[in-house]
């Protein structure tokens, strides 16, 4: 049987020895379902009467247009897709061996050819072209995850930030399954007076817009802290920059910004519809007062957001992060943790220790966390700082 029951086999014989076509044609009616043939004499005349139902090619490379290799390299690329079987004489079977190496599926010598072995090498041609195929296709898509793997690793923040006394981690968790890139972003840069600022911040839904609206907006806030831009100017871009790229008018954005002066004794913020950080401070936990300054971005026009001064001190530890921390389940009920909910875990550590602070929070939720999360903990301790520890 060269094809299955319900299914029809095309086959494209070119032979130009009438004969051997013949031959070829009755060996192959003896089949339990018979193959539709189309019998050409010459690689011309194959290209005009090739269809997209030709799912394998015999072929005999003496043609009186092309022979060996040259004219299976002509019926390769006319047929990517479709299984190639080459017939050879008793004097050529060395020219078959190089023609599988060469990309066909297999060869088979006239003078031995009989009704069963044609339609198993027909169908075994067939199922070695599928494999290779499929070989193909899972190449280029392990490249095309390669590279889009690449790519996302390129737009992930680095920090611009000379340490100075201050202690840096951020850590970025996509909730899309084998992602990099997320709806939720972070970055940190210091300016050359010393002036530290920092965003973190939360696209609305999950998929590669999001994750790509959240690349732009971080991108653009980089390049205006850089260009000397802060508090409710920069909102205001921010806010623009959203509206002109985001998919729909629906998609708004919360985020914090905090920039914290060039002594790390004070910082100003704006909690834009946004969680509000944590903050030790003197040993005390709690979080920002004062928060939000507004409604997210992309909601309101013309919106004037607060400003909020927070007095830091010597030793302090401030904590931003998105919603994807503090709306995991506890104990997989309904309950989310909440903000209350992360004071106590934090308290329960002793303080912010990220990696703990995060495995906690997903072994709460009993499993992994489906929101994205990003977070980034900026610590000052003067004590060690002046190398008293």
């Amino acid at each position: 049987m060269t094809a299955p029951p319900n299914e029809t086999l095309t086959v494209l014989l070119i032979e130009d020895d009438a004969g051997d076509a013949f031959l070829v044609e009755e060996l192959l009616a003896q089949a339990d379902n018979p193959p539709k043939i189309t019998w050409v004499r010459s690689l011309q005349e194959s290209r005009e009467r090739l269809t997209d139902e030709v799912q394998c090619v015999l072929v005999d490379l003496s043609l009186p247009d092309a022979t060996g290799l040259e004219a299976l390299e002509q019926v390769l690329s006319m047929v990517p897709d479709a299984a190639v079987l080459v017939l050879t004489g008793l004097n050529d079977t060395h020219v078959g061996v190089e023609a599988v190496a060469a990309g066909a599926q297999d060869f088979l010598v006239k003078q031995d050819v009989e009704a069963r072995l044609l339609a198993r090498a027909i169908r075994y041609a067939m199922e070695r072209k599928r494999a290779d195929l499929a070989q193909r296709r899972l190449v280029e898509a392990e490249l095309l995850t390669k590279e889009n793997s690449r790519l996302e690793r390129g737009l992930l923040p680095v920090p611009l930030l000379e340490q100075g006394g201050l202690e840096h981690q951020a850590r970025y968790l996509p909730g899309r399954r084998r992602a990099l890139l997320a709806g939720d972003f972070w970055d940190t840069v210091q300016s050359q007076d010393g002036t530290v600022h920092v965003v973190v911040g939360d696209v609305c839904g999950h998929g590669p817009d999001e994750a790509a609206l959240g690349v732009a907006l971080r991108i653009a806030w980089r390049a205006l802290v850089l260009a000397g831009h802060s508090g409710n100017e920069l909102l205001g871009v921010l806010d623009s920059v959203l509206r002109l790229e985001r998919k729909s008018a629906e998609i708004f954005t919360t985020l914090c910004i905090a920039t914290i002066d060039p002594t790390l004794s004070r910082a100003r913020m704006h909690v834009v519809g946004h969680p509000p950080p944590l903050l030790i401070r003197d040993g005390a936990i709690g979080v920002v007062p004062g928060t939000p300054s507004g409604p997210p971005l992309g909601i309101f026009k013309d919106i004037v957001w607060s400003e909020i001064e927070v007095t830091l001190g010597d030793d302090w530890s401030l904590l931003f992060y998105t919603d994807g921390l503090i709306e995991a389940t506890v104990g997989g009920g309904p309950d989310l943790l909440g903000t209350e909910g992360l004071l106590a875990l934090v308290h329960e550590h002793g303080g912010i220790h990220l990696d703990r602070l995060i495995e906690r929070v997903i072994e709460l939720n009993g499993d992994s966390l489906s929101d994205d999360l990003a977070t980034v903990l900026i610590s000052r301790d003067e004590a060690s700082q002046n190398g008293e520890r």
